[in-house]
């Protein structure tokens, strides 16, 4: 076959071939993203202003955590003639006892001889006590109305408030005084070399004001 014929008969195909790379290394990059899970992700530009509005002194020591575990069935009455709205919430939660030792004061800390350090504390404290909505769930709802998340959200305030009521029940500020003894007498100790006697600092009765 002579030359020149071959080569019309080859440029189609070379143009085809050249056209089809083209395309390919074009639609490749977009393929090898969506096939390769581990590809980089687009990039995200985030603008934000943070202001800094207040600062809190902080000298709560906390000593003990209380957990709990709660079945709560909250019930609602409605209209006359229409069932009752209930929620069954299975609810976890938790409260804390601590001592504020911001209000230990120069009077309560008593050197007495040259191997004696009293200290009087402040009475136990409940610090926080808060539902573990992570931990928590809605086990049912039952004629909620349309106003089921107003229930929901009323069964859990009742779940958050029971958690503060079953452990100042449960003794929590008793164990926090007996957990400040095991923690504060030895590391007292051993920062100033005495024995360490801890005791609940007496507070007077406040009496009423005059009219």
């Amino acid at each position: 076959m002579p030359l020149p014929r071959l080569l019309r008969r080859l440029l189609p195909l070379a143009f085809l071939v050249g056209l089809g790379w083209l395309l390919w290394s074009k639609v490749r990059p977009a393929l090898t993203d969506f096939s390769n899970p581990l590809a980089p992700t687009p990039q995200i530009t985030v603008t934000h202003n943070t202001v800094l509005e207040k600062v809190e002194s902080l000298g709560r020591l906390e000593l003990v955590r209380y957990q709990f575990k709660d079945v709560v069935e909250y019930k609602k009455s409605t209209y006359r003639f229409l069932p009752d709205a209930k929620v069954a919430l299975i609810v976890a939660g938790h409260a804390v006892g601590c001592l504020d030792l911001r209000q230990v004061r120069p009077q309560d800390v008593v050197l007495e001889g040259d191997s004696v350090l009293r200290v009087a504390l402040p009475a136990p404290e409940l610090c926080t006590w808060q539902v573990d909505h992570s931990k928590s769930k809605v086990y049912s709802v039952e004629n909620g109305f349309f106003q089921d998340a107003e229930l929901v959200d009323a069964g859990y305030k009742y779940a958050e408030a029971n958690v503060r009521t079953a452990a100042l029940q449960s003794g929590i500020l008793a164990q926090t005084e007996q957990n400040a003894e095991q923690v504060l007498r030895p590391m007292l100790e051993t920062m100033t070399g005495r024995r360490v006697i801890l005791t609940r600092r007496l507070e007077l009765p406040q009496l009423p004001k005059r009219q």
